[in-house]
């Protein structure tokens, strides 16, 4: 699957540029109603419906061309959500400074395993958020099973 999304990334992205688009991740999986190549994309001040409409128009002969899947599948272009998990240098920085809800795969010395707090830094390895009552807490990725945007209407 890794080979269907880097060759879909190759072919999309200079596409995607082209209308002023980041191809911010392929996605390439099994849900329950079959396969679905899915390509999430971002603009500065947001991605809208007309964006991912002519987006897939664009690359819907070329991927055809292409031909990287074997099997049917569904074509998806989607935004990236409110409440996507931060997984990139992109997510952590359109984070930065807003309230974040971090996931540990297993509870720390403290016996928690979630935190919320407001995200001050991040570096390639690690990121560091400030809770309710000030204190600063850092944590390194690979010990976060999750970590994803607190949405607050």
């Amino acid at each position: 699957m890794a080979k269907v999304t880097e060759q879909v990334t190759q072919l999309v992205t200079p596409i995607a540029e082209g209308f002023g688009l980041e191809v911010v991740e392929v996605e390439y999986a099994k849900k329950f109603d079959g396969m679905h190549l899915t390509i999430f994309i971002d603009k500065e001040g947001g991605i809208t419906i007309d964006d991912c409409e002519k987006l897939h128009r664009a690359i819907d002969e070329p991927l055809d061309r292409l031909d990287p899947i074997d099997v049917q599948y569904t074509l998806n272009v989607s935004s990236l959500g409110i409440d996507r998990p931060l997984k990139t240098e992109r997510d952590y920085k359109r984070n930065l400074n807003k309230k974040i809800l971090v996931k540990l795969y297993k509870a720390d010395e403290n016996k928690n395993k979630k935190y919320e707090g407001v995200l001050i830094c991040f570096d390639e390895t690690s990121f560091t958020i400030e809770t309710a009552k000030k204190q600063q807490i850092t944590f390194e990725k690979k010990n976060t099973a999750h970590v994803e945007p607190v949405i607050e209407f």
